[in-house]
């Protein structure tokens, strides 16, 4: 068997107002919807992972609530080359303080050049696993659409 490589993607399921972040970005030469967060670093935690990714992306605090998935069967992944094993874990959070960053209604709203990157909100009634990039984000909005209360109520405020 071919000696592959793991690649640990942590990601935020931020709601706020009843609506769930997602994220537009080009990057590896192509647009993409997903939601915020990004690569594990060698030596950290998930949780501090999406802590930094979050104040990177957003330049905003969000507080971890709980863990909602981790991948539970082999992806590899479509966009790196190579033999690469994708493992994502997505937790609720929500943002500390009242939302500090710009978001569009508009898909793709941005200049298609590498890492532009814009951010916006999705209610359950628009949210669709279509409209998702990535394999396993298209089964965890499947998830949230199964079961939307799991997700959008319980935590619709900054301050809940």
């Amino acid at each position: 068997m071919e000696q592959g490589n793991f690649n640990i993607r942590v990601y935020g399921l931020i709601v706020h107002e009843h609506k769930l972040l997602l994220t537009d970005e080009f990057r590896l030469g192509i647009c993409m919807t997903k939601f915020p967060g990004g690569g594990l670093q060698f030596g950290e935690g998930p949780v501090d992972c999406l802590k930094r990714e979050c104040l990177e992306e957003l330049n905003q605090e969000v507080e971890i609530l709980s863990h909602y998935y981790t991948t539970d069967y082999f992806q590899q992944s479509e966009l790196l080359p190579g033999a690469w094993q994708i493992l994502n874990i997505y937790y609720r959070a929500r943002l500390k303080g009242e939302p500090a960053f710009r978001t569009t209604e508009k898909v793709f709203d941005f200049e298609h050049v590498d890492g532009a990157q814009t951010f916006r909100w999705a209610d359950h009634e628009t949210l669709s696993s279509e409209n998702m990039t990535l394999p396993i984000d298209r089964k965890v909005v499947a998830m949230i659409l199964s079961d939307p209360e799991s997700l959008f109520n319980g935590f619709g405020s900054s301050d809940n």
